[in-house]
């Protein structure tokens, strides 16, 4: 190829190899993740042939973060942000202490000092944002309480290891003389603390004060023009996060998020998140292939031993702690879980950390060469860890119920009775779907209620009703309510392109299946129905209905004429 050229010849060369080893991995009914891995590895310097440019992957990677943590921000508020801090807080700070010790420990093993083992812990500990944002978009699970946890905990990470980042440097002469040197005094720290905390609040501030009004207005500005509004989107995202990043020291990934989430209060943040879609898909796929650029196979053969370590830190220490802790915070099984699985891989801020670390002359290529190959590995095995928590979450959740003394007769969250056939499966517990909900109660059917909502899933949990938690516009969720079983289907959710996914698959999985959903306009009726449902029932035209019953049923003659008294 065109040396001449490294921008075009990195993302041809990565995007054609990810789709042709991403449609593998598909057809292998493995997750195409796997396959963009290996076409990093393909195109990186460790395999023969073409080799792309490991600078220009990164960098997009780092567009494919921001773009990602910006979508991920549209769905939450601060108030929901703020509602899990109970748990996301110091779970977070316990499973990075937990993974941190754990690997400064197995660094003592490989004869590296305290200081060195001490960043690899800390590059063990955090996971990778767009690994763990993919796998909740996955199974629809980002807005659902378990969701929430996970993108909560991940803020809390993202926040700590900025500190880490600046707090580094301010050790360095210290640290790389393996603890000849003098220690900082205790002013200098207090005030590298002290700065790192006013930027992050005068950023947030910032975010909340001025970017509440003025991001939506600009995307208002410009909301008739579709291509400049994609732009809107695409620029607010980028510019926030750069800025975040060069003025308030904060990273890419938070920076984005905050923008995200201050655009989430506009009425046209689905727009926003459906416009934005195919290019934070197309860079999260260049992100998996600069990691598995950075995948060196010879390590499995020259480091075996230290490398089993690795992993046995990042997939079952970093896990058990997370799970034990959600536990101890009196969450179910499932959340638990979740949690678990997510954070069971790492990412982007532990190629930092081990880049930091080998400047400064602490980390061993040793350590780096431990920590990518832990990340490459790490990412493949991901999806079979969520794969492997549903199949063993009923066992676990019956143990513990029996521990706490707990009984209940309601189904686990995400699991289904086996022996339900026949029944109705209600998508959406909003004000229409509890209705709904209470009507079929009273009949005594049998029925399935999926939400997403962290507060309705708590509501439906007290009036014991079967429950499976997650969006139901994934297949995983949707299937997991019995839908090949079921006699019927009831879209109660306003979201007119979501239910239509929703139907689509329902009449593929179950053709004889009864599909009634509601609508807000005559365009979303014929476009639900082309999509297979039965019935479609529409709110003002209801409402025309009832009133025109009520005047026959009063009769024409009962009214008054106009101008008459």
């Amino acid at each position: 190829m065109d040396h001449a050229t490294p921008l075009i010849a990195t993302i041809v060369g990565g995007l054609g190899l990810a789709f042709l080893f991403g449609a593998i991995a598909n057809w292998l009914r493995m997750s195409p993740i796997v396959g963009y891995l290996l076409a990093g590895v393909a195109v990186g310097p460790f395999t023969p042939g073409f080799v792309a440019d490991q600078a220009i992957a990164n960098e997009l990677a780092e567009i494919g973060v921001i773009l990602l943590m910006f979508g991920v921000g549209m769905h939450f508020s601060f108030r929901e942000l703020l509602a899990v801090r109970a748990i996301a807080l110091p779970g977070a700070v316990v499973q990075i202490t937990v993974a941190t010790a754990l690997g400064a420990l197995l660094g003592h093993q490989l004869g590296w000092g305290w200081q060195a083992g001490v960043i690899f812990g800390l590059a063990l500990s955090v996971a990778s944002t767009v690994v763990l944002i993919r796998a909740l978009e996955d199974r629809g699970l980002v807005t659902s309480e378990r969701g929430r946890i996970a993108v909560g905990w991940l803020i809390v990470e993202d926040i700590a290891m900025v500190f880490a980042l600046v707090l580094l440097p301010a050790l360095g002469d210290w640290l790389a003389a393996d603890g000849a040197a003098v220690p900082p005094r205790a002013g200098e720290l207090a005030l590298a603390i002290g700065v790192t905390v006013a930027k992050v609040a005068g950023f947030v501030a910032l975010m909340f004060i001025v970017g509440r009004r003025l991001i939506p207005r600009v995307l208002h500005s410009v909301a008739q023009q579709r291509e400049l509004f994609r732009l809107a989107v695409l620029a607010i995202a980028l510019c926030v996060a750069f800025g975040a990043a060069k003025l308030f020291g904060v990273s890419f990934a938070l920076g984005a998020f905050f923008a995200g989430m201050v655009l989430g209060e506009s009425e046209l943040s689905h727009r926003a998140a459906e416009e934005s879609l195919p290019l934070r898909e197309a860079f999260a796929v260049l992100f998996f292939v600069a990691v598995g650029m950075l995948y060196d196979p010879s390590i499995v053969l020259r480091e075996p031993v230290a490398l089993l370590g690795t992993l046995f830190i990042v997939l079952i220490g970093k896990s058990v702690a997370a799970f034990a802790i959600v536990l101890l915070f009196r969450h179910t099984v499932g959340v638990a879980m979740t949690i678990a699985a997510s954070l069971s891989q790492i990412g982007e801020f532990s190629f930092i950390l081990v880049g930091l670390g080998l400047a400064m002359g602490i980390l061993p290529e040793q350590g780096r060469d431990l920590v990518l190959a832990a990340a490459m590995i790490s990412i493949i095995v991901n999806p079979f860890a969520f794969a492997l928590t549903r199949r063993i979450e009923p066992l676990f959740e019956s143990r513990v119920r029996k521990f706490r003394g707990g009984g209940g007769a309601a189904a686990p969250p995400g699991s289904s009775p086996a022996d339900l056939r026949g029944h109705s499966v209600l998508v959406g517990y909003g004000r229409v779907g509890s209705l709904v909900a209470s009507a079929l109660q009273r009949m005594g059917a049998r029925f399935v209620v999926v939400e997403s909502d962290a507060d309705r899933v708590g509501e439906l949990r007290e009036r014991g009703y079967t429950l499976i938690e997650g969006n139901a516009a994934s297949t995983e969720i949707i299937r997991a309510a019995g839908l090949e079983t079921a006699a019927r289907i009831l879209i109660a959710i306003p979201n007119a392109f979501e239910a239509g996914r929703i139907a689509k698959h329902a009449r593929s999985v179950n053709p004889g299946i009864v599909i009634v959903a509601r609508a807000h306009s005559d365009a979303e009726i014929r476009h639900l129905e082309e999509l297979g449902a039965n019935t479609v029932i529409m709110g003002e035209r209801q409402i025309a209905i009832e009133m025109i019953a009520e005047i026959e049923r009063l009769g024409v003659a009962a009214t008054s004429r106009p101008g008459s008294s």
